[in-house]
């Protein structure tokens, strides 16, 4: 695990990132970390994510408890926790609302990730979560069913959040998510998407496996 120093250093950049991509407005989004002590770093409450400094990260336990002596954390603190808490092999969590993912959020359907070979290797299948209540325990309720196999997942007319070893995996997952979906959309003028076959996207699995170790899902190569 990185050093607290370069933890710090990496959330605010990523915050900054976020903001110039574009993928969230005003004091939408959150980012947080897993420290070396266990506990988690997040940004504070309505705070734009392009003014995000080391100084204003909030630092909690695990089970949610205040740790820093000031500042409050991210109204969407508990989804994180949640994440953590289900998957130890997860440290950092990114929530975002990019335009492009978010629209299929907001139309209630799935990203055709078998169109994207880049997308198929490094992330997988993006589900889609029942609608919750933002900043409610709702949401890691709907996040349950794909928290353990999958590392992001779209959050029913919210937006979209990812997770990953380190925070900056965790960010370019969500950029991953939103060129698939910009694309996708895109596509849309044109003929519309045209995923891969079932055998195309086993010996994709096979490179991804001899070159990555990672195996695409059985249930995504027969999926319809």
């Amino acid at each position: 695990m990185s050093s607290r120093f370069e933890i710090i250093k990496n959330i605010v950049e990523v915050c900054h990132k976020l903001e110039a991509k574009g993928f969230v407005a005003a004091t939408d989004g959150n980012v947080s970390a897993r420290l070396p002590n266990g506990n988690i770093l997040t940004t504070p409450a309505s705070l734009n994510k392009g003014f995000v400094r080391a100084e204003d990260l909030v630092e909690v336990t695990v089970e949610g408890k205040l740790v820093s002596k000031q500042g409050k954390p991210s109204s969407e603190i508990g989804m994180h926790l949640f994440i953590y808490r289900e998957r130890k092999d997860v440290n950092a969590v990114v929530h975002a609302h990019p335009v492009y993912a978010t629209a299929f959020a907001a139309a209630r359907k799935e990203i055709s990730v078998k169109a994207f070979p880049e997308v198929l290797v490094a992330i997988g299948r993006i589900p889609l979560a029942e609608y919750a209540t933002p900043s409610t325990g709702e949401v890691a309720d709907s996040l349950q069913p794909f928290v353990q196999h999958h590392e992001a997942v779209l959050l029913m007319n919210h937006g979209a959040v990812t997770y990953g070893g380190n925070v900056w995996e965790a960010y370019f997952r969500m950029e991953k998510v939103e060129h698939a979906a910009h694309i996708q959309i895109t596509a849309q003028a044109l003929e519309g998407i045209q995923e891969l076959s079932p055998e195309q996207i086993k010996k994709l699995s096979d490179i991804s496996y001899s070159s990555y170790g990672k195996v695409i899902s059985q249930s995504i190569i027969n999926s319809k």
